[in-house]
């Protein structure tokens, strides 16, 4: 299937989206902006051992996350139920969003991976006001998203 859009870059605006979190609860996006800068990082699927090593190192360096100002939300098009057993079963503080139609996943031009079977993955570093900062797109390099991601977050604060 293809993309309908090129994926979005530094400085273009996120669009506004409502996900469930792993909860059950919708998310708006909309409510987070103006407070907190956005880690969003799209993975394939939970509990694959890369996207797991991917969590479990934002969840390590969650509280330095929190300390400047930003908010991790990890999405893939796994249910809500699932994302409830992945974040319990790796102690997971963050939001996980399911994006199973790939709604937000194709809003923000995500790249499918595995000859398009899976969600790419991609991180992106969002300011307060919703500006995209950083992007880092890599399928094999699962936790250097998340040193991307700190050393962005750390030059907004």
């Amino acid at each position: 299937m293809a993309q309908s859009k090129e994926m979005l870059k530094v400085g273009d605006k996120i669009p506004s989206f409502e996900l469930p979190d792993q909860n059950g609860k919708l998310i708006s996006i909309d409510s987070l902006l103006g407070s907190k800068n956005l880690v969003i990082y799209f993975y394939p699927k939970d509990y694959t051992s890369g996207c797991t090593a991917e969590a479990c190192s934002f969840r390590d360096h969650y509280e330095v996350f929190k300390e400047y100002d930003a908010e991790v939300i990890g999405i893939s098009t796994d249910g809500a139920n699932r994302h409830n057993a992945f974040a319990k079963s790796y102690q997971l503080g963050f939001i996980l969003l399911s994006d199973k139609g790939k709604k937000v996943e194709k809003l923000f031009g995500v790249p499918r991976a595995l000859f398009g079977l899976m969600t790419g993955r991609v991180t992106f570093v969002v300011d307060k006001e919703g500006v995209i900062r950083h992007v880092f797109q890599s399928q094999t390099q699962a936790t250097r998203h998340v040193d991307e991601a700190l050393q962005i977050v750390k030059s907004l604060k």
